[in-house]
């Protein structure tokens, strides 16, 4: 919420600079995103009256003015707005000086004909497009007739004040408000601060026989309405006009603008109707039936639910309660009665709504956090006057009331000793009271029982600590002593499953993958894709998106997007791997069960060129060794087996393999299938994924190192042939088995299946390698070693020994 600083000081006197204010908003209220000088960085920039002007004889919408800009000859100036005629008062750039986005406007030329200078619209001198007035959104802006020619336009155009942007936490809803900031600035700096309330002057009928309102309280615990009559809609004064794009808000006429500059001021969302269109004399408040609709000030149609809350006439829905009016009710120049609007309404009701139809406006988030419920009439009251001033209206006598239900102050309990002893501090009982007091609280002492009070306006104080709060940051948090805390320390260090996933970012980034973050929500068709278990999805109630509405059940869709981003950018060489939760959910339960996981993506080549090696693409056993690598590196306490998988519809059934520690799958890897390929818009690409949190459970190797032995090894080659069938991890298994004490590896060197070999054979060679660590080898005992081997191949795999 932008606030104006020019506009604080008129009700309190401060000698800071506004960023010194700010400063101390953000130590001691709420954050402060930016203090904001529009005219900053703009200069030369003077009123300037339009004498005269004549077509350009080279265009058909070019004009050359004639602008008296307080020098003693006028200017001509070149300008091609629609809006420009003789008589007006525009917003000039002259020659050197300097507008928006830094450019500096110089003397020229357009089409032959000599330019001094520049006639701007409010967009060229750093307004916003949102709150240029509608009528000068596509030409230049007219300045009031009794602007002096040559006079600097930013002080016109409150650009010489100093805008002060809160960040606004949901509990402080009332310093979304000019009256709820000075309240707690008149605490911070310990000054007494006076609101004004104008006194409205009635002059009409009584509104009892104009208007009648049926409202269901518990939909809208207060609900009020005023009528104003005869009025004559027209452009806001300057001031006004000012106010609101200084807040962020689009001008659009006397009657809309006093609701949104009272918005601004009291907090309280207002909403004018034209009367005149109703139908009939009721008013209601109620939940939308089924089937309705509303066309909203947007000129957005809504199909509306049960549950939102809606104003209607006697016909149908005139505004989405809280949220936005509809057009049917739009203040038009033809508008001459008006029926202003001042509610309290239920705030769940309003946050949904807001979420349902994706309209979160100015008046919605004031609602949502909860606005003053004992100034509701006050509001009512000032924004009826002002249009009596502003529109020259005729108030009705009396308030419409369809609902009067004021919540009671919260009356809290406190003690000077409890203050002192959570506050470290020392205060006295009449500084404590101060501070209370200072803040607009009510406070009965009773030695040292205090009984605090707290106005209606503060729906956030309801407990003593709420009340030690604001005692500490009034007090100055600086203030507060600074102790050491007592006790025996605990040193910090991580558990045992945060250092084993420290160590499984380390490993693969040193296996030459790159670690990515993806969104845990996820689209629900690719939630469901590689999962690893039976689940259900778990959506969400309110996605911010489609694409964002389901939890996933997977890391590898996540990383595939991010291959899809990288392709799309020429970028065919990437190794991703992403380590998060996936979220599984069974049928009938209501929340998910969280699962650490650890997942890769590769596509391209993993080894690009080099001068001495061609690039090579990554295939199905480079994944192999970066999962087996991985595993060595965690310890893993098992046997590692990986086993053919043709059952993932969305991995390649040839090319796939679920990975097994002690026969129990933790994860899977290989290619994906070309048609999911395809579908993400990538080449061919590599996964795995692990269970990360079965391989924390797992129990680890205690000692990962082995002696390096000084005495020499000896080798024997085998070569044999086998059924096409059998595998070799069934020979190196049997061989591993049956290979002695001694046997320290198994290395296949070569395989061959061709015209030389059998048909349905293939032929295969190992080198074995033995080793004693303690004593030198002789040959009997290799030799012995290596016969049981060759026996037990022929025996149980029927292996033919060449």
């Amino acid at each position: 919420m932008n606030i104006s600083y020019n506009w604080i000081k008129e009700y309190l006197d401060l000698d800071v600079s506004a960023t010194d204010l700010a400063e101390k908003i953000e130590r001691t209220s709420v954050e402060v995103d930016s203090v904001v000088r529009p005219a900053d960085g703009l200069k030369k920039i003077v009123v300037g009256h339009v004498n005269s002007l004549v077509a350009h004889p080279d265009s058909d919408h070019l004009h050359i003015c004639e602008v008296d800009v307080g020098d003693d000859q006028p200017s001509q100036i070149v300008c091609g707005a629609p809006n420009i005629a003789a008589g007006q008062n525009v917003i000039v750039a002259l020659p050197g000086s300097r507008i928006a986005n830094n450019v500096k406007i110089k003397r020229s030329k357009m089409r032959g004909v000599e330019s001094d200078g520049m006639i701007c619209s409010l967009q060229e001198i750093g307004f916003s497009e949102d709150v240029v007035p509608k009528e000068y959104a596509d030409g230049i802006y007219v300045l009031p007739a009794d602007a002096q020619p040559g006079e600097p336009v930013f002080g016109l155009l409150g650009m010489d004040d100093s805008l002060i942007d809160l960040d606004v936490t949901p509990n402080r809803g009332d310093m979304l408000s000019l009256n709820g900031t000075l309240r707690d600035l008149a605490a911070i700096y310990d000054q007494p601060v006076k609101l004004d309330q104008p006194a409205v002057k009635e002059a009409g009928e009584a509104i009892a026989d104009q208007l009648t309102l049926h409202v269901d309280a518990a939909l809208a615990p207060q609900y009020r309405m005023r009528l104003v009559c005869d009025l004559k809609i027209a452009p806001s004064p300057m001031w006004l006009q000012i106010r609101l794009w200084n807040a962020g808000i689009r001008p659009i006429n006397n009657v809309v603008d006093v609701t949104n500059y009272i918005m601004l001021k009291y907090g309280q969302p207002l909403h004018a109707f034209d009367y005149g269109k109703f139908a009939g004399q009721d008013v209601y408040v109620r939940t939308a039936n089924a089937g309705e609709q509303l066309t909203t000030l947007d000129e957005n149609d809504h199909d509306l639910d049960p549950k939102d809350i809606v104003i209607a006439d006697g016909q149908a829905p005139i505004a989405l309660a809280g949220v936005m009016g509809g057009l049917s009710t739009a203040i038009t120049d033809q508008t001459h009665t008006v029926a202003i609007e001042a509610a309290v309404f239920e705030h769940d009701h309003i946050r949904k709504a807001a979420q349902r139809h994706h309209l979160h406006t100015d008046a919605s988030q004031r609602f949502e956090r909860g606005i003053n419920q004992a100034g509701v009439q006050d509001a009512l009251d000032a924004a009826a006057q002002l249009m009596d001033e502003l529109a020259s209206g005729t108030v009705q006598t009396g308030t419409a009331v369809g609902s009067n239900q004021q919540p009671d102050p919260a009356v809290i309990p406190l003690t000077l000793t409890h203050v002192n002893a959570i506050l470290g501090t020392d205060l006295k009982q009449a500084q404590v009271t101060h501070i209370l007091e200072s803040l607009g609280f009510t406070v009965a002492v009773d030695g040292d029982q205090m009984t605090v009070t707290v106005p209606i306006r503060r729906n956030d104080i309801h407990i003593p600590a709420d009340l030690l709060e604001e005692i500490a940051r009034i007090y100055g948090y600086d203030n507060i002593p600074v102790t050491l805390p007592t006790g025996r320390m605990t040193q910090g260090r991580l558990t045992p499953a945060q250092r084993l996933m420290r160590a499984t970012r380390h490993s693969l980034e040193a296996l030459g993958l790159n670690q990515a973050i993806s969104y845990a929500l996820t689209t629900e068709d690719k939630a469901k894709m590689f999962m690893m278990r039976a689940s259900a999805p778990t959506k969400l109630s309110w996605p911010m998106s489609v694409d964002h509405a389901v939890l996933r059940m997977n890391l590898i869709t996540g990383l595939l997007d991010d291959l899809a981003y990288n392709a799309a950018r020429k970028v065919k060489d990437v190794a991703l791997y992403e380590q998060g939760r996936v979220f599984y959910r069974e049928d009938g339960t209501d929340r998910p069960s969280e699962e650490e996981h650890i997942a890769g993506a590769i596509t391209g080549t993993l080894m690009p060129q080099a001068w001495n090696q061609p690039a090579q693409a990554v295939d199905f056993y480079q994944v192999k060794g970066i999962v087996a690598a991985y595993l060595q590196d965690m310890a893993v306490n098992g046997e590692v087996t990986y086993v053919p998988n043709q059952e993932m519809p969305e991995m390649h059934p040839g090319r796939t393999a679920d990975i097994l520690v002690h026969g129990h799958r933790i994860g899977y890897l290989g290619e994906i299938h070309p048609t999911i390929a395809k579908q993400f818009k990538i080449g061919t690409t590599y996964v795995f994924e692990l269970n990360l949190q079965a391989i924390i459970e797992m129990p680890k190797q205690e000692d990962q190192y082995d002696v390096i032995s000084r005495y020499p090894a000896i080798t024997r080659d085998i070569a044999m042939l086998v059924d096409d069938e059998v595998t070799n991890e069934q020979i190196v298994n049997l061989i591993e088995k049956r290979g002695g004490a001694y046997l320290q590896s198994v290395k296949l060197f070569d395989v061959y299946a061709g015209v030389k070999v059998p048909k349905g054979k293939k032929s295969l060679a190992y080198t074995l390698t033995y080793q004693d660590k303690h004593a030198t080898l002789v040959d009997d005992a290799v030799n012995q070693a290596f016969a049981k081997v060759t026996k037990r191949l022929e025996d149980e795999l029927g292996a033919e020994i060449r």
